[in-house]
């Protein structure tokens, strides 16, 4: 089994070929304006003023994890504050729209960008209102305004650059910007066959819950920055499958039908190998800690004591070193990962009281309970991902059986999983849920400080935590918005809004004919938004030539 390194390097890239890859969930959106979070492909024709970074190392910046240390150009060409609060962004010149009506292959201009930011925050182009889909995050930003044909400046009520930056790439689809003429025509651009933006891929056909793909779009403006005189995309299609059941993307990957197959569990990994040794793998940090997230707002959750009593039922060492055979850290998380270095409030830094609480201890797990007003236990239930890892979660069950929580599991697949608790439907426990997460590290770390903001589905109504975001927003420096992060992550710890597990270490098992991939955060899951997955899609390439000479066509 050859272990790719980081610094691989990719060379002599391929045109043509048809690229497969898989994603768990149905597609539902198809529009920036109400996607946010929603599982979404609209990166593969929308494209953001920033993105990532495909020639930087992991020495600056490790492509395993999703933050980067500074804003990178996409449909920007560069930037710059003129005055406090005052962001200026200068756009690409001959980026064109792709070549469908009614935009038919015109030029993208600045004002472009702002009617996208007019249509989604109410300040402009006949738009009034902010959308329901719309970040809180982006509350002070003031105007946009158009300067020049390439020029845009957004104007903000806040002076912190950082900040600025960490709005101005978003979070999930809120940065992607859709085309003037479609949403005028058709009044929206929720339907998939209107799909017309200036990224890499033209959407070609969608079937609810089975696939959708795409094709070369033949005028894009992007070249590979590791091979300049290469225009992008190298394939000539990329075909989502739609596969919510992970032992039938198993399946897949073992038949050659998908390229490449991430989130596996090491016995899983291990499985596979064993059947298909030709596959090719890279090992990394999952993408958040697993957890328990309970209605804080409801009994038996609302006291804090019950949650403490849940974190002490579990044997956070004995789990690592058993069931994940010593691969992860055996500690807790608080928001913002270990892995994130320079960031947060690493477990090592904990007082001793602190790490007592997180500690297990079924004894005082039962004196707490029985102090809270529950001395024969609780009965409770936990909504779960289908696609998740139950064995883990039957575990915590057997952990929590012993102090007397009755926990029952109650799954379901990951379309209606996402509905659901987003509608703040359930009335006890989540399995990992979407916003609740604990050691995150697929995003600016500034996030962190609004994730269990206003109408999270945990019912935290909390104002010290809702105090820490804007005052992010009136600080200048950087490290005051470190300080800032280390001081909320404390809180969350202290105040146990969530049962934290561990961050396993994740698998990625890949076909050989599959080129460019070494562990980039994102890059073969479309759940995390706008600017990952179809922005590396465009630089990977499919060595036909070998993909044949192994017995698979496209």
């Amino acid at each position: 089994m050859k272990n790719i390194t980081e610094k691989e390097k990719i060379n002599k890239p391929q045109y043509g070929g048809t690229m497969n890859l898989r994603i768990d969930s149905d597609i539902m959106a198809f529009d920036p304006i109400e996607a946010s979070f929603n599982y979404t492909i609209m990166s593969a024709w929308f494209e953001c003023l920033h993105t990532g970074d495909w020639p930087l190392g992991p020495e600056p910046f490790d492509h395993k994890y999703g933050h980067r240390n500074d804003t990178n150009a996409q449909l920007a060409e560069s930037w710059e504050f003129i005055e406090p609060g005052n962001y200026v962004v200068h756009l690409r010149k001959g980026v064109r729209w792709q070549d469908i009506p009614p935009v038919n292959g015109r030029e993208l201009t600045a004002d472009d960008i702002a009617y996208h930011y007019h249509r989604m925050y109410g300040l402009g182009h006949g738009f009034t209102q902010r959308t329901p889909g719309a970040h809180y995050q982006f509350t002070p930003l003031e105007s946009v305004t158009v300067i020049d044909k390439y020029t845009v400046a957004f104007k903000w009520k806040i002076p912190n650059e950082e900040v600025i930056r960490d709005a101005m790439q978003a979070v999930g689809t809120l940065a992607s910007i859709e085309a003037r003429e479609a949403v005028e025509k058709w009044g929206d651009v929720k339907d998939w066959r209107h799909a017309i933006g200036t990224g890499p891929f033209i959407l070609q056909d969608f079937v609810h819950n089975d696939s959708a793909t795409m094709v070369r779009n033949p005028k894009y403006w992007g070249h590979d920055e590791q091979n300049s005189k290469n225009q992008l995309p190298y394939i000539n299609t990329l075909k989502i499958h739609i596969i919510p059941e992970k032992a039938a993307a198993i399946e897949a990957l073992r038949a050659g039908k998908i390229d490449a197959l991430d989130e596996l569990l090491p016995s899983q990994a291990e499985e596979i190998r064993k059947t298909n040794p030709e596959l090719l793998q890279v090992t990394y940090p999952a993408p958040d800690a697993l957890t328990l997230d309970p209605r804080n707002d409801r009994p038996p959750f609302n006291d804090i004591r019950v949650r403490k009593a849940m974190q002490m039922a579990i044997d956070l060492p004995t789990i690592c070193h058993t069931y994940y055979h010593d691969t992860c850290r055996p500690y807790p998380s608080t928001t913002t990962s270990y892995y994130m270095k320079g960031w947060g409030f690493p477990y090592e830094e904990w007082p001793q009281a602190l790490k007592d609480e997180y500690a297990y201890n079924p004894t005082m797990s039962k004196q707490l309970l029985a102090e809270a007003g529950y001395p024969n236990g609780i009965k409770t239930n936990i909504v779960a991902n289908a696609t998740g890892d139950q064995a883990i979660l039957k575990i915590v069950q057997s952990y929590l059986a012993q102090v007397g929580i009755e926990m029952e599991v109650r799954t379901m697949a990951a379309a209606d999983y996402t509905l659901f608790i987003n509608a703040h439907k359930h009335d006890q426990l989540v399995y990992n849920g979407r916003i609740g997460k604990l050691g995150a590290i697929g995003s600016n770390p500034v996030n962190f400080l609004s994730r269990f903001g206003p109408g999270n589905y945990m019912g935290i109504n909390d104002a010290v935590y809702r105090a820490f975001h804007p005052k992010a927003w009136e600080v200048s420096s950087f490290e005051e918005i470190k300080k800032l992060l280390r001081d909320c992550n404390e809180h969350v710890a202290r105040q146990h809004y969530l049962i934290s597990l561990l961050q396993p270490m994740e698998y990625a098992l890949y076909q050989p004919w599959f080129h460019g991939y070494t562990g980039q955060f994102d890059s073969i899951s479309s759940a995390a938004g706008p600017h990952r997955l179809f922005y590396y899609a465009a630089r990977f390439w499919i060595d036909e030539k070998m993909k044949k000479s192994m017995g698979h066509r496209e």
